[in-house]
């Protein structure tokens, strides 16, 4: 590492007219002559990301083909038979933990028989059982992401950021006596703050680089067909003339990488205000219709976000309960959830693994993102994160009150699996006997927030 003598606060950001951008770690951020506390510089991340709907291998047709998890315990797992081979590039960096349990989920009283998916989300992060309420007495417990943002995220200037793909507009009552705010939001500040979710990347790179004081303040600079990075040009080039050549091409390369995000946000609200039919037509206009290019826009900010420590910890829900899109891209040919209603049928279940498949296969993109980024204190940001990546569902059918079994993974007693990468020696899978969930998601809270690059 060359370390120059002009020394930049970490915090540092490249300012314009109501623009200001957060900077990647830079070798001149290390003071000259100083040697860098690489314990000290390291900092865990958290990203938690929720998947509706169960999964395949949740059936006894499904675990006997291993169609979600693989079928050893330990770390020579076949992840081929599985919707987890995607994962196949980066089984070092993962951990597989089946045969958990989530009680909260499920139906305590007669009047919450029906309601799983109504009040399952609420439980993922939470492991708390929601109080039956369609009013503003909604009650649930803090969530995961939110316990690991109090710990590790009061130093950024954002402690925790949460994001959606899907629809969360229902207000009020959904179904079955529940608040749709237990349907649309899966991180609760306490059990009494569910957590707004954002669904539109134009809302997300706003806020990261703030652009822009008020809406009307950012509508006014996107009129004039200027790029973000155009307003703070001038601090980039002072910048730049100021450090060494490996922090002047890092730089570069981060700019590049905003620039390029903007474009496609761009891009989609462009053709979203031309005129041609929508496929989405209710949602935001920076909204891609491509499921895929949604996700890996919220992928490609949550990666920027972390580069330039903007925050720490995030929240995604990558569906809606219920919902009904149809994933062509995955070769299915039926809605989501209606996908999920196999009826114990081979040929559904086959049909629904392709759809879990599928959003398993979004995730490598993020991980190869997050693997790019040099990281405070050498290594990358991958090394230094913790992306867990589960289910709530037992049974996929959920025509029962038994049906609502969740954990990491929302696996039954003997089914399918949460995933979570971290840098470790070896892939690990680990089965345990019904353990409850929030003893996982306590572990992982408690190591994470304080043993930065260990097994977890």
């Amino acid at each position: 590492m060359f370390l120059t003598r002009k020394h930049i606060p970490r915090r540092a950001v490249l300012k314009g007219l109501g623009v200001s951008i957060a900077l990647p770690f830079l070798d001149a951020m290390t003071p000259a002559a100083t040697a860098l506390d690489v314990a000290s510089a390291r900092k865990m991340r958290l990203i938690a990301i929720e998947m509706v709907h169960g999964v395949a291998g949740a059936t006894a047709f499904g675990a006997k083909k291993n169609m979600w998890s693989p079928a050893d315990a330990g770390s020579a797992f076949d992840l081929s038979p599985t919707s987890l081979a995607p994962l196949e590039p980066y089984r070092d960096y993962l951990t597989i933990v089946s045969n958990t349990d989530c009680r909260n989920a499920e139906a305590f009283t007669a009047p919450e028989i029906g309601g799983d998916h109504f009040r399952s989300a609420a439980v993922f992060l939470t492991q708390s059982h929601p109080h039956q309420t369609q009013g503003s007495d909604v009650h649930a417990g803090t969530s995961l992401d939110q316990i690991y943002a109090k710990a590790a995220g009061q130093d950024t200037p954002i402690p925790s950021m949460q994001l959606c793909i899907e629809s969360i507009d229902q207000s009020g009552g959904c179904f079955y006596g529940y608040s749709c705010a237990y349907t649309d939001s899966i991180s609760w500040g306490s059990p009494t703050e569910p957590l707004p979710m954002i669904r539109d990347p134009r809302a997300v790179f706003d806020q990261l680089f703030g652009v822009g004081a008020t809406p009307e303040a950012r509508a006014r600079r996107r009129r004039k067909d200027k790029s973000l990075l155009d307003w703070v040009m001038s601090s980039a080039d002072e910048l730049k003339a100021g450090v060494g050549a490996g922090d002047r091409a890092r730089l570069d390369d981060y700019m590049d990488n905003v620039r390029e995000i903007e474009r496609r946000i761009q891009k989609v609200e462009s053709h979203n205000a031309s005129g041609e039919q929508r496929e989405l037509p209710t949602a935001p206009m920076g909204v891609p219709d491509s499921y895929a290019d949604h996700v890996r826009l919220m992928f490609d900010l949550q990666a920027m976000a972390f580069a330039a420590d903007i925050t720490r910890v995030f929240a995604l829900k990558l569906s809606r309960d219920v919902s009904n899109r149809v994933f062509t891209e995955a070769g299915a040919t039926t809605g989501f959830h209606i996908a999920s209603h196999h009826n114990e049928r081979e040929d559904r279940i086959t049909d629904f693994a392709k759809i879990n498949r599928y959003h398993v296969s979004l995730l490598p993109y993020l991980l190869d993102k997050l693997k790019q980024i040099p990281d405070a204190g050498g290594g990358t940001v991958l090394d230094n994160s913790l992306v867990v990546l589960g289910r709530r569902w037992a049974i996929p059918t959920c025509t029962t009150t038994n049906a609502a079994h969740c954990s990491s993974s929302a696996t039954p007693a003997d089914g399918c699996t949460g995933t979570s990468t971290s840098r470790r020696p070896r892939a690990r899978r680990w089965r345990t006997r019904c353990s409850p969930a929030c003893r996982v998601w306590a572990s992982r809270s408690r190591r994470s927030a304080t043993a930065p690059a260990r097994s977890i």
